[in-house]
Order: structure tokens, then sequence, then C-alpha cells
């Protein structure tokens, strides 16, 4: 009887007739014994080493895939082997290891594995490189994430368009009405709580403003812009948060710079984007920091530089390269998209400009944004308007506000001013009151019920063209909005609540003027 004897444990194939099978497979392949604290191997592919980053020639003892400094997550580690001891098996287990130059690398264990004793597991296993099809998944779900946001940003700037028009109404009837109490003769204790009420007003307004600018779209729109203005706008925004997080701001902008021709709501963004890096960067760091806005004018490039200056942990020489690119973040799962310095990059670029980074490791980082002023200058002005206290006194004005409180604050300061102020709730009514009779002048709100600012102003301008001319539009919010695009292609004067009294008499006058 011819018995067949079984090869030495560990031993079931000849090396030879393995290795010639292993270097035909485009996977990697790996034979051992592994144990909770090493991995002993006895075989593996030219392909597993390619993969795990050492030479075709090295000898395989020195490939050791299973070992405990070979896995990012030693965790993961633990999970694979309970795996193969409970089961005996595993398909497609996903794991990170690390290459022999300590870079990550995401692969698939495909394994069996038979109990040896003493906790020792024989396995046999297929290694898949899956990094490539594990980025794209994880940008497929970045983008994916992205649309999601993009949607609800979409539907909370509906909302906040909304709020931001209920809110700017009251607003703008407390700051007129203070203003023009302010004008009367009072004691010193009511001017002080009346200049409090200005002020606070003013300050929720610019938190409204604020709001509308980041929580929705715009079309872009290009105007001359005080770059130093953008930043210390931007530096309000953010006011709260860098106080509570004991982040101490130096200012070291300069002054009398050449103004910009950009869309100030992306340079808005630009400077959000860096500011809030910094302020990310130092808190990991040390809990607190300083952070210094500096900007001066470049006239050798006829350009203007701001940079944004921090003194967190700094940026590794080895995430340099790679700190603009679309998807690359340091931080943590959920922290953060990779997609916030890729977007200042593209509007830089987009503006004509470029946006850079210098740092290294533990001196902190700055971040430095050139835009071309393109040698913009500032034409001669010609002769200014008469905007004394007394011009245009005596007008007649239509004043077309649906709501009743800012309508009489605002008429009231007209009238103190000299004008004759006839008033309106909507669009029809005002619609009547010009057929009664002439007006020098129009002061509307935009949304009304019944008939709102747009239709009133085209029913108004088919029957009396020369009033078309002296129209101002007052509104809580136009951003993104068809209102936006009525009045780019109306050419009316408008102001955004709420606003001051003082602000609106000067358009008046201009506007009459």
């Amino acid at each position: 009887m011819n018995v067949t004897r079984r090869p030495p444990d560990g031993h079931r194939h000849d090396r030879a007739a393995v290795v010639r099978l292993f270097d035909t497979v485009r996977q990697g392949l790996f034979v051992g014994t592994v144990t909770p604290e090493d991995c002993v191997t006895r075989a593996v592919n030219s392909h597993l080493k390619l993969m795990l980053g050492w030479p075709p020639e090295s000898p395989d003892a020195e490939v050791r895939p299973l070992a405990p400094e070979a896995f990012a997550d030693p965790s993961a580690r633990q999970a694979l082997l309970d795996a193969l001891a409970r089961n005996g098996s595993v398909t497609d287990f996903p794991v990170r290891l690390l290459r022999r130059n300590a870079e990550p690398l995401w692969v698939e264990w495909s394994a069996v594995a038979e109990t040896a004793g003493d906790g020792r597991l024989d396995v046999e296993a297929i290694v898949r490189d899956v990094s490539e099809r594990k980025r794209l998944d994880d940008q497929a779900r970045e983008l994916y994430q992205q649309l999601l946001q993009a949607e609800k940003m979409a539907a909370l700037g509906q909302t906040i368009s909304g709020v931001a028009h209920e809110l700017n109404n009251p607003l703008a009837t407390i700051l007129a009405s203070a203003e023009q109490l302010a004008r009367k003769p009072v004691d010193p204790g009511i001017r002080r709580g009346l200049d409090t009420i200005l002020g606070e007003a003013e300050r929720a307004a610019k938190i409204v403003r604020n709001l509308l600018t980041f929580a929705r779209k715009r079309h872009t729109t290009r105007a001359m812009v005080d770059l130093n203005q953008v930043v210390r706008e931007t530096l309000a925004l953010r006011q709260f948060g860098l106080r509570a997080t004991n982040i101490e701001v130096i200012d070291a902008l300069a002054s009398g710079l050449p103004p910009l021709f950009a869309d100030p709501f992306q340079l808005q963004q630009i400077v959000l984007n860096l500011v809030i890096n910094a302020e990310q960067a130092m808190i990991s760091a040390h809990g607190r920091g300083a952070l210094m806005v500096r900007s001066w004018q470049h006239t050798d490039r006829d350009a203007v530089v701001l940079e944004v200056n921090d003194d967190g942990p700094g940026v590794p020489a080895t995430v340099l390269p790679r700190i603009f690119d679309p998807f690359f973040t340091t931080k943590s799962a959920g922290q953060g998209t990779g997609l916030g310095l890729t977007v200042a990059y593209a509007i830089a670029e987009e503006h004509g400009g470029s946006l850079r980074v210098e740092s290294s490791p533990g001196n902190g980082a700055s971040f430095f944004l050139e835009l071309p002023t393109g040698g913009t200058s500032v034409a001669a002005p010609g002769p200014p308007p008469d905007l004394s206290p007394g011009a245009g006194a005596g007008a007649q004005v239509l004043l077309v506000e649906d709501e009743a409180a800012l309508a009489g604050a605002v008429s009231e300061g007209l009238r103190d001013a000299g004008f004759f102020v006839i008033e309106a709730s909507d669009g029809e009514e005002g619609l009547a009151r010009l057929r009664e009779r002439a007006f020098d002048l129009v002061v509307c709100d935009l949304r009304m019920p019944r008939m709102d600012g747009p239709a009133f102003y085209r029913a108004m301008a088919a029957a009396t063209p020369a009033l078309a001319r002296r129209v101002i539009f007052v509104t809580g919010d136009v951003a993104g909005t068809d209102a936006e695009r009525f009045l780019e292609e109306s050419g009316c004067r408008w102001l955004a609540k709420p606003f001051r009294l003082s602000e609106l008499l000067r358009t008046v006058r201009e506007v009459l003027a």
C-alpha cells in the first residue's frame, strides 16, 4: 500500500513551485505564522514586497506584513487576528498598513488560517492594495457631503432671507426713531441711552448682514474695494469666537492702500477661511494664540498684499506642497472637507492674484494673499451736489412702505428736514397717490404685499418716465435674488435696511440734486 507522507507543517508546497506561482500573481501573497506579538514570514511574492516598499531582492523573512509595527492602527491588527482565529478565514478585510517608509496604504486581506497551538496561526493570504479605491470612495463621500451641505445652505439662505427681512424692519424703525429723538434737545442721561440704542441696533444690523453674506450664494459682482475694510468686517464676524478662545488679534493693516477691483464677498470668503484655519491650528496647539493681520502695498508689482499670521504649530514640510490640493486636510474626520484653502486659492487666481504659505514646524504659519491693483486711480471728482441740511426743502416725497412704524419714523425725519411727505402702504396705494398729484421723489420698499416694489416701479415708469430716475428703494435683503438683478437693471439707488436716517437724507438730497 502506498502511503503519502505529509510534508512538515508549514511546508505544504515545494518552495520553488510556490515562488513560480507567487511571481505570476499580480496581487500580494503571504504565507507565514502569526502570534499576538510577532509575525514570521515563510514566503511573500515580489508584488507584496513592492506594495510595501521593499526591493524585490529583499529576503522574504524581512517582509512582515502582519507584524504589530506594520499596522497604522494596532486595534485593526487585533481585529483581523480575532476574525481569523474565530472563523478560520476572512474575505476582503480592510486595514491600513504602513509601508517601509511609514507611508500608510489601505489593503484588503483575504486569508485562511489554521491554529497551530500557543496562540499561533498559520496564515495563507492574498493582499490587495485598495488605496486608490479608498481615495476615490472618500472623495465621492466628500462630494456627496458637499452636495448635502449645498442643499442645506440653499435652504438656510432662503430662511435667513425671510428672517433678515423681518429683523431688519424693526431694526430700521429703532434706528430711525432713536436718531430722530437724538436730534432733539434732551438731557445727558437720555442722550446716553439713545446713543446706546443706536450703537446696539447697528451692532445687530451688522450681525444680520454678516449672516446674509455667508449663508447664501451671490452673483459675482466686482467693484472698487477697500481690502482693509473687508478684513475688518470679516474679523468682526469672528469676534465672539476669537474672544471666547483667547485669541488676540493684532491689526497691522496699512493705511492709504489703493482700492482693488474685486468681489468683496469672495474676498471675505478668502479671509474667513484663512482666519478659521489659523484659529483651529492655534487652539489645537496650545488652546490660545495671537493672530496678526498685516497689509501693505507692493509698488514694484503694482499689488496689495495681505498677510494672515498665526503662532500655531506650523505646517509640516511634507504637507506644504499639498496644502492647496482639493480634499486634502490634516484635520480629523468630520472636522474639515479639505476645500477651504482650495476655494481661497481659486478665488485669488480668478482675481489675477496669488495665495501662498510660508511656515516651519513650531513657528506658526503665514498666508500671503496678493492682489493686483491694476494701476487703478480715482478720477477727479466733479462739483459736489448740494447736500446742505436745507437742500431740497419743500420737495414732494412719496413714501411707499408697508411697515407702519418704520413709515412713521421715516416720514417724521423727512418732514423735520423740510420735505413734504405722503405715505402709501403698498404699491397699489402708491400708484393711486401718483394719480392724485405730482411728486419730486419716491422712497419705496422692495418687498410688500399686494404689489411689490419692482411691479410698482414698472407701472410708475410707464406712467411718469421722468420720475423713474428719482426713486430710492429700501430693502432688508437683495443678495443673490431677483431683486438684486432688478436693481442692477433699473439703475435705481437703494439702501439696505436697517439704515441710518442721516444716510437716507443724504441719498435723498443726492438724487434730487
